[in-house]
């Protein structure tokens, strides 16, 4: 293989990953009422090239098994920006979206059909205000930025899932979204803002892709991210288009950077110091992924 880009077998590395993560996900302790609130995650997604990426599948997957295996998953990809708020279809077995372009035909053909996720989408329109208009998109699947990390973490497809669009790019109207899932993690749901700490790229070089380089901007946005959300600033997250270094080549779009704020609203304490559980580079980009109780 000379990069992620160019495998000798497409997605190979995930099919040596499958086996044992399969088993073990199987064996997986599912949520119980005991176990009290799942936390919220914010994880940095990939793309096809994830599942060329051992150690990458692997630090997902060892995430997802440090808590127990969730009831469902509401997650929120920087894939999906529809207002008014809009939801994935819920029946099982859905195709996923692949919207992406450039790859291997395999990536095409690869699926994650998981269980019905009717129960979810009633508790989720539950909990959201009376006055928030919700369509439900039936024909629409996963798109990448759910199902490709999901497929990794739970690798069975055993998981009720739904996904929900950004309605908006304004970071207090997502901290309030998010404050409205919160209850949902007491009830075994486990929710997910996916994106990608840093994402330029039309900046990406050469260099960037076969070292793996972070470049300045890519290295500085993501420290000053990492700083904030230790010392839980949301102030200082919310500002990031004037505060954040690195901008606007971090984020040319902000769409892969604004899920992080639906999973602080989810938090109990958003100001409260997150639990970083993947930091590093793919092909110089961040993706710094991170919990919260």
């Amino acid at each position: 293989m000379t990069s992620l880009f160019d495998p000798a077998v497409p997605a190979g590395a995930f099919d040596e990953f499958l086996p044992a993560a399969a088993a073990a996900s199987a064996a997986q302790r599912p949520w119980a009422p005991e176990d009290g609130a799942l936390p919220a995650l914010y994880l940095s997604h990939g793309a096809p090239p994830l599942f060329d990426d051992p150690e990458w599948m692997r630090q997902l997957f060892a995430w997802a098994q440090t808590m127990p295996k969730p009831k469902a998953v509401l997650i929120v990809s920087a894939h999906w920006e529809s207002a008014p708020l809009s939801l994935s279809s819920t029946a099982a077995h859905t195709t996923p979206v692949y919207d992406f372009g450039g790859f291997a035909p395999r990536y095409y053909s690869m699926r994650y059909d998981t269980p019905d996720a009717g129960d979810l989408a009633r508790r989720v329109l539950a909990v959201l205000p009376d006055t928030e208009t919700v369509h439900e998109h039936r024909g629409r699947g996963l798109d990448h930025g759910a199902w490709v990390p999901l497929k990794v973490m739970y690798p069975n497809g055993d998981i009720p899932v739904l996904q929900m669009s950004l309605p908006t790019q304004d970071p207090a109207r997502l901290l309030a979204l998010g404050a409205r899932l919160r209850s949902l993690r007491q009830e075994g749901v486990l929710v997910i803002g996916s994106g990608f700490m840093t994402h330029g790229l039309p900046f990406i070089t050469r260099e960037m892709v076969t070292g793996n380089v972070a470049p300045s901007w890519s290295a500085d946005f993501d420290t000053w991210a990492a700083q904030a959300l230790a010392t839980g600033d949301v102030e200082e997250l919310c500002a990031y288009r004037s505060k954040a270094p690195g901008m606007p080549y971090a984020h040319p779009t902000v769409d892969h950077y604004i899920p992080l704020f639906i999973t602080l609203g989810a938090a109990t304490d958003p100001e409260a110091p997150v639990q970083t559980a993947i930091d590093g580079y793919m092909m110089g980009l961040s993706k710094r992924s991170f919990q919260v109780a």
